[in-house]
């Protein structure tokens, strides 16, 4: 039984920090890549059978690379509002946090508050997301 100096249990699916750090880096660095543009620095966040789910349906990996290489789909902002919440689950990895990012689609200007929610799974030692999923945050006070 642990003492009252003790710190308590974390919650189950809790990573150690090293691995917290490494996924938060992730995120951190994914979100870089698509402010960006870069295609090829994208792709290598996802995984090949990845797709995000949003208000307007699923979208797969090679649609929406291709409207980033294309030009439709740029982003000029994309900002972390809350910590990444981290739970990992064996070689399976959520990750959820509240995002903030600015977007142009085919010319057109879109300012987004999100919640995401991000499913990454452990490859040959390396992370790769294979959902992703986003869900427009309630405006403050609501």
């Amino acid at each position: 039984m642990a003492d009252s100096g003790d710190r308590p249990e974390p919650p189950p699916g809790t990573p150690d920090d090293a691995m917290h750090a490494r996924l938060a880096s992730a995120v951190d660095e994914w979100a870089a890549a698509i402010v960006g543009n870069d295609v090829t620095r994208i792709a290598a966040f996802m995984a090949d059978e990845w797709v995000i789910v949003s208000e307007s349906g699923i979208t797969d990996r090679d649609t929406f690379l291709a409207f980033v290489a294309s030009g439709d789909l740029t982003h000029s902002a994309m900002r972390t509002v809350t910590p990444p919440r981290i739970r990992v689950h064996g070689d399976t990895a959520v990750v959820t946090a509240r995002i903030t990012n600015t977007a142009q689609y085919s010319g057109d200007r879109f300012d987004a508050d999100e919640w995401t929610t991000d499913v990454f799974v452990r490859r040959d030692g390396d992370w790769r997301c294979v959902l992703s999923h986003i869900t427009p945050a309630a405006p403050e006070g609501s």
